[in-house]
């Protein structure tokens, strides 16, 4: 399941201002498109792989997964913290219950982004 994520996720709206006044139309701002699970997501059987997606080459410079209770689970990066459209990170087996990652990264103009985003693995 895919779910378009809505502006808590987005680069903050004053630093896009802030950014289109003093660099023109042609600033480049990443924005967060998808995750793979969909936030607020319940899956039967836990992600292989946990992905997020970009309309443009973004790094990730933190990504964490962590359930319910504030245990972190590792988590191996696809992209070797180089500027990518599609993070993918593979987690450790992961048991029925729920999970929150949060990211924060670098959009292609250098200005920061984050999210966080929920799902529940029903097993």
């Amino acid at each position: 399941m895919v779910r378009r994520l809505t502006s808590p996720c987005a680069v903050p709206a004053a630093a896009i201002a802030l950014a289109l006044s003093a660099a023109g139309a042609a600033s480049a701002h990443s924005r967060h498109e998808a995750t793979i699970p969909g936030d607020g997501a319940v899956v039967k059987t836990a992600p292989e792989v946990i992905v997020l997606s970009f309309d443009s080459p973004t790094r990730i410079t933190m990504i964490e997964l962590s359930n319910a209770r504030g245990e972190e689970f590792a988590l191996e990066r696809s992209d070797g913290m180089a500027p990518v459209t599609r993070l993918e990170a593979t987690p450790a087996h992961l048991s029925a219950g729920s999970y929150t990652v949060e990211w924060r990264g670098l959009s292609a103009d250098g200005h920061p982004a984050s999210c966080r985003f929920s799902f529940e693995v029903k097993q």
